[in-house]
This record gives C-alpha cells, structure tokens and sequence, in this order.
C-alpha cells in the first residue's frame, strides 16, 4: 500500500519537474530549436551540403557574437535592450575607414582599428550615457530614435568625410565614401582562418570563435570585479546602493560605455569576417537582430546571463543561414525574409510583454 501510494507522488513530482524545465527553457525556445532541428532534418532528407550549412552556421555565430555580447552590459546597468547598438557600430565604422585610408594591413592594421573603434565609442558611450540619464525609463525608445539620428548623421559625413584614397572614394568626382568597401588585401577574413581546421568536412573558424569566446570570458570577469558588482548592485536594488554610497547614475554611464565599445569592436570583427565594411544606412537596423539574439537564448528585459547570448546567438544564426537554402530547395520562393521578420520582432515583443517578470 506505500509503494502504491508512493508511484502517484513520484510521478507528479516528475511531471512538475518536468513542467518547471519547460518553463525556464521557454515555449518560444523550444518552438525554434524545433524548427531549426526540421531545418536540418529536411536538408538531409534533400541530399544538400549538410557540412557547409554547418559551417556557415559556425561562421554566422562568431562573426555576430560579439555583437550580441554588447547588450549585456546594459541589462545589468539596468538600461533594459541597447537599441543604440549603431552608436558604437558607427564608432568601428570610422575606424575601419581611417585604417583603410590609411593603407594599413595584416594584423597590425586590425588590431589598430578595434583600438581606434573603442577609443572613439568612450566618448559616445559617455554623452550616450548621460542621455539617458536624462530620460530615464524611457532608454529603449531613446536608444532606438537616437541611433537612426546617429546613423543618419554619418551618412552625410561618408559623403564629405576628408578621406582621399581611391580604393574607398566614389571613381566619378574623387570625393564621398563608397557604399561598400572590401576589405580584401588588408585585413580580410584573418581571424576566420587563424587556426582554421576541419572536422569531418566542416570547417571551423577558430579565431573569431576564440575571440568570442575570450570576449564572453572577459565580460563574466568583469561582473565579478567591484566595478562589475557595483554596476550589478545598483541595477538590483538602486535604494541600497545609494545608501552604500553608489552612484546609479555614474554606473549606468559605466554600463553604457562598456557596451558601446563591445559594439565597437565587434563590427571591426563582423567585418573582417564579413569581407567588407558597409556604410550609410547599413547599421541603421544591426541591434534588431542582436537584440531578437539575446532574447530567443531566454534573457528577459531586466535579466540577462552569458549562457543567453552564446545559445540565442547558435539558435537565431542558424535559422538564417539554413532557412534560405532548404526553403529554396523544397519550394519555389525564399521565405527566409519573412521568417527572420516574424522571430525577430515576435521574440522583442514577447520580452516585452513580459519586462516585469523574472
């Protein structure tokens, strides 16, 4: 009679076990890593190159996510979803163009452009900072109009911008940036082939991804540190830390700044990998992909982790690089547009009918 009376509780212990994994896990989630495992399942089916979808999937994750990193700072400052992501993506767009006017290449010429990217994105994440200071509670609205003014605005800079090189200036009239600059010859695809090898056919880009991956570790590191906690402390509890003597407002500038310069040099990343460097109207929509990243992996608007990054990151990419070709396969017509619209701008609205939850 106990064991019998013993089953009926073990099973209902399992079946809330089970029900409380699915609730962190996420029906969204489970719903595109469904979609994405069909993906998969259909290009095999169809006899297609399974190794360079996985290769290009490899590809898409490291040369994006250092980009989708950049918002974690600002959810712990307590800023909500960076919408102001083009802020420092412009910062390593202007880095890119000085190196490249400049002639450099190879290495030095790379590393050069992540350290003019990050020193000019200070500056910008400083007055970023102090915007939205300015307009608190209202940061993703700010963010978001600020950086399409922002983007704008550096689209007349490209076209009077004083920069005289002919690999980079219009070929009729000499003057005004090109629309699309090839990176080709200066520092193309390097950290793609640093330590590249292959594994059963798929190549695997080993330089970006330990640049992701040391970026990632950099990042936990620093929200260990002081400075990190105290970010951390007056995000969770701002009457606390003013009682400790914390300044909410010092430490939003901090988490602003650190995001805009992880924005800064994960372009320079993105377009080394990438193979050009665009411009103009380009970044105007880069942190709506980032952001749909981050919230597809389960962070939430107040609450963000690494493991959210590396995961939406694998899960978003993926569907983007495999959704064309299968779709393409299968029936006449590419949806890969129309699905990228509705999981991107489906994931930011459902975060953000849930902002006040855990």
């Amino acid at each position: 009679m106990v064991v019998e009376a013993a089953a009926p509780a073990e099973r209902a212990g399992a079946l809330e076990t089970l029900r409380e994994q699915l609730r962190e896990v996420g029906i969204p989630r489970l719903v595109i890593g469904v979609f994405l495992l069909a993906l998969f399942g259909i290009a095999v089916a169809t006899h297609m190159d399974l190794r360079g979808l996985i290769t290009d999937s490899l590809l898409r994750v490291a040369r994006n996510g250092l980009l989708v990193l950049a918002l974690l700072p600002a959810i712990q400052g307590g800023l909500g979803l960076n919408f102001g992501l083009p802020i420092g993506i412009v910062c390593g767009l202007v880095a890119c163009v000085i190196t490249l006017n400049a002639g450099m290449a190879g290495w030095p010429a790379l590393g050069l452009t992540a350290l003019i990217g990050a020193a000019l994105a200070v500056p910008a994440g400083i007055g970023y900072g102090w915007l939205l200071n300015r307009t608190r509670g209202q940061e993703m609205m700010v963010g978001t109009y600020l950086g399409f003014a922002v983007v704008s605005g550096l689209s007349i800079f490209w076209t009077m911008a004083p920069f005289h090189n002919s690999l980079l200036v219009w070929a009729i009239g000499g003057r005004g940036l090109r629309t699309t600059l090839t990176l080709a010859g200066f520092y193309d695809r390097l950290l793609d082939k640093l330590w590249s090898f292959p594994i059963a056919g798929v190549s695997i880009p080993t330089g970006t991804l330990l640049v992701f991956a040391a970026a990632c570790a950099l990042v936990g590191l620093f929200f260990r540190t002081r400075a990190g906690l105290t970010i951390a402390a007056a995000r969770s509890n701002p009457r606390f830390a003013r009682a400790a003597g914390i300044s909410d407002e010092r430490t939003r500038v901090q988490a602003t700044v650190f995001s805009t310069v992880l924005a800064a040099v994960g372009i320079v990343v993105f377009c080394q990998s990438y193979g050009f460097v665009q411009l103009y109207t380009a970044p105007l929509l880069m942190a709506f992909p980032a952001v749909a990243c981050l919230l597809i992996g389960g962070a939430t608007v107040s609450r963000a982790s690494l493991t959210h990054v590396v995961v939406g990151t694998l899960l978003f990419q993926s569907i983007l690089t495999v959704a064309l070709p299968v779709t393409s396969q299968v029936i006449q017509g590419d949806i890969t547009e129309t699905a990228r619209l509705i999981i991107q701008n489906g994931m930011i609205l459902y975060a953000l009918t849930r902002r006040g939850e855990r």
